[in-house]
């Protein structure tokens, strides 16, 4: 038996992050592509520190040493791995970073610094930081303030420096670096060449005109950035709604405790320590030191310049064969079942379906959950539009989707003006299903019209996350979601589902039954397999029974985008398990489980990970696939990402991303394929027309 049993979810998490990583450093990805990886590298660790870290921190800080919950590391020695880890990945990031700058600059796009300002940049700079910057500035005095500012989490600060004439004194002061206008300021071009510089040194150019009041002989400005805790405290006042405690605490996150420091490394000594002392920051596993710029998040939103040449060329999201949003949609769902799959195909379907119900006579209810929505949501309208043409519209919204509760506050209030019945959960539960039902009075009976899926229903993130949504009438899965918005309502009644599998109920003790019928098949000597795609598969139990399954002879094939403990490819333990990661163009998010059954295989979609706050903390919806040429459909789809060798990585105990070698085969890049796959089907279709 191999010595380590499961990879720590935290360690593989920040493997994944290396993946993107290594798509920043990848030369076949256009060059302005490679910056936003950079980008989504720096968000996502923003995200990991606030939240993972934070976590171990906290059970760190407790005394207990955590090893039962963290794979058999001590909370206090996996706090320095991850530290060691992240400050050689930060370095990474800064060396790409200088690499597609020296790229860049082959294609006359020049980042400039306040110290290369020619002429007319100058006047023009003068101009912007007057009209546009300066006014959003906030500048505060540090020296004589009773009480230290709270310094924002993620938003970057410039620490500045003055030194006095008088006495030499040295007096401090930060500046918040705006997040209200893009950090990149496009200059005047000169003839072909492009120039850019970020707002930070924008501000350090205008130092002087900032401080202008003072008497000093020199002043400085170092990049300073402060990750916050961001665990929600929330009120047990029983006075209070559920709204009033996530928006109470919310507000609160802003004063989290310090979980990483992160400081330009040229920063004079004086300097740091004074805010390390003002913010009492101790701990030196928190303090991380970096380079000139922090924030690096940003370049997800670097301006294209009109270069299309250096981005990926924009596939069309595909029309879905037979399914016409010309049409009347609940008419064609009736007849059959239909699978979306973006953002291969167009996410219009999913608007199209809320819309027509909206205006629909004889739809007479709407009941569906949301999660994470778009910034201008085309489904919060449509829901709205519902309610304002007399539906009986039922929203389950999710106050604590993370990060994303002060938009979904936001928009419950919306809701609740126009009068749509909210649902904000069960304690101790968060809903992350992804369900829909509408009713339909036809013929003096109660129709059903509905659809499941993988993703939030987020028309934003649907162009850059895979995800499937199936489309049905089936009117006994539709009934099943039907007793989920039940179970809303009163909690305290478990619901029996005939074909739905849901958690925290039934998810984990269904996929063990699935998984033990697939050893009885092997250990029969029947063909079989299982093929799993998901995001994380970190629980230990499901871990233990992949390993159960691979000893008894099943051949199993795992697409994990991004954690992954199971180690594969262990001789008694994982042989018979082949796992991989698709790092591309876009967000791998579906989560399909196919089961070969001997011959008569099985196709489910599911919101659920095989994480353990997916399987027991958490209200989630896994649906089987009935109609067979979906089926065939969905496994297709797993086949072709398997088949890829390119943007295809290897899970390994070694956490090294290895890329699967092509041996002389053509490029198959699994995403590009995907697209193929379902343009092929259109022209089918439009051949046959």
């Amino acid at each position: 038996m191999h010595e380590q049993k499961y990879i720590d979810r935290e360690k593989s998490w920040l493997s994944f992050n290396a993946r993107v990583l290594q798509e920043a450093a990848d030369e076949t990805v256009p060059l302005l592509e490679r910056l936003r990886f950079l980008g989504i590298f720096s968000n996502n660790l923003d995200e990991f520190f606030r939240v993972r870290y934070a976590a171990i921190r906290r059970l760190s800080l407790s005394g207990i040493s955590g090893e039962k919950y963290l794979g058999g590391i001590s909370a206090q020695d996996l706090i320095k791995d991850i530290t060691e880890i992240v400050i050689q990945q930060q370095s990474e990031s800064l060396r790409i970073l200088s690499i597609i700058e020296t790229e860049l600059e082959k294609q006359n796009i020049f980042i400039i610094n306040e110290n290369e300002i020619n002429y007319d940049q100058e006047e023009y700079l003068k101009d912007y930081f007057n009209q546009k910057l300066s006014p959003e500035l906030v500048t505060i005095i540090l020296n004589d303030l009773a009480e230290f500012p709270v310094l924002k989490d993620t938003v970057g600060y410039l620490a500045v420096r003055l030194e006095m004439n008088k006495n030499d004194e040295i007096r401090y002061a930060v500046i918040e670096i705006p997040m209200t206008i893009n950090r990149f300021v496009v200059l005047p071009s000169d003839n072909e060449k492009q120039y850019l510089i970020l707002i930070d040194d924008v501000i350090r150019h205008n130092l002087k005109s900032i401080f202008n009041i003072f008497d000093y002989k020199s002043v400085s400005a170092h990049m300073i950035k402060i990750t916050r805790d961001a665990q929600l405290e929330i009120d047990s006042d029983l006075s209070k709604s559920m709204l009033e405690k996530i928006s109470t605490s919310v507000k609160d996150r802003r004063i989290g405790e310090p979980v990483r420091f992160i400081y330009d490394q040229l920063i004079e000594e004086d300097t740091l320590q004074f805010f390390l002392e003002k913010m009492k920051i101790v701990s030196s596993d928190s303090i991380i030191p970096g380079g000139r710029y922090h924030n690096r998040r940003d370049y997800m939103n670097f301006p294209n310049l009109g270069r299309f040449d250096l981005l990926y060329s924009t596939n069309v999201p595909l029309p879905i064969p037979g399914l016409s949003l010309e049409g009347s949609i609940l008419e064609s769902i009736g007849k059959k079942d239909y699978l979306l799959n973006a953002p291969y195909q167009s996410y219009s379907y999913v608007t199209k379906f809320l819309r027509e119900a909206a205006l629909d006579p004889k739809v007479v209810s709407i009941k569906i959950t949301l999660y994470r929505l778009a910034k201008n949501s085309q489904i919060v309208s449509s829901l709205i539009n519902a309610a304002k043409n007399g539906k009986k519209v039922t929203v389950q919204i999710e106050l604590q989707a993370r990060f994303d509760e002060a938009s979904n506050i936001s928009y419950a209030e919306q809701m609740q003006l126009e009068g749509i019945d909210l649902i904000f959960g069960i304690k101790g539960l968060k809903v992350h299903s992804k369900i829909c039902v509408i009713e339909r009075l036809e013929d003096e009976k109660i129709m059903r019209y509905g659809f499941i899926s993988t993703g939030n229903f987020n028309e934003a993130t649907a162009k850059i996350y895979t995800d499937v949504t199936l489309f049905t009438s089936h009117q006994q899965i539709l009934k099943d979601i039907a007793k989920i918005f039940e179970f809303f309502d009163i909690n305290y009644r478990v619901h029996r589902y005939k074909h739905l599998i849901v958690s925290p109920h039934y998810t984990r003790s269904k996929f063990v039954k699935l998984i033990d019928r697939e050893i009885l098949h092997a250990l029969a000597g029947r063909k079989t397999f299982i093929k799993l795609k998901m995001n994380s598969l970190s629980d230990f139990k499901m871990i233990d029974k992949l390993y159960e399954a691979s000893n008894a002879g099943v051949k199993i094939q795992l697409q994990v985008r991004g954690i992954c403990s199971l180690i594969p490819g262990i001789p008694g333990m994982s042989e018979n398990i082949e796992a991989i990661s698709i790092v591309d163009h876009y967000l791998e998010h579906t989560r399909v489980y196919i089961f070969g059954n001997a011959g008569l295989s099985e196709v489910y979609i599911s919101s659920a990970d095989f994480m353990t706050r997916n399987l027991d903390g958490r209200v989630e919806v896994t649906c089987p696939i009935y109609d067979q040429s979906i089926k065939n459909e969905l496994i297709d789809n797993f086949d072709l990402a398997w088949k890829g060798n390119v943007k295809v990585r290897y899970h390994s105990y070694k956490l090294d991303n290895k890329y699967k070698v092509r041996n002389h085969h053509p490029i198959f890049r699994a995403q590009f394929e995907t697209y193929k796959y379902y343009r092929d089907k259109v022209d089918v279709i439009e051949e046959i027309l």
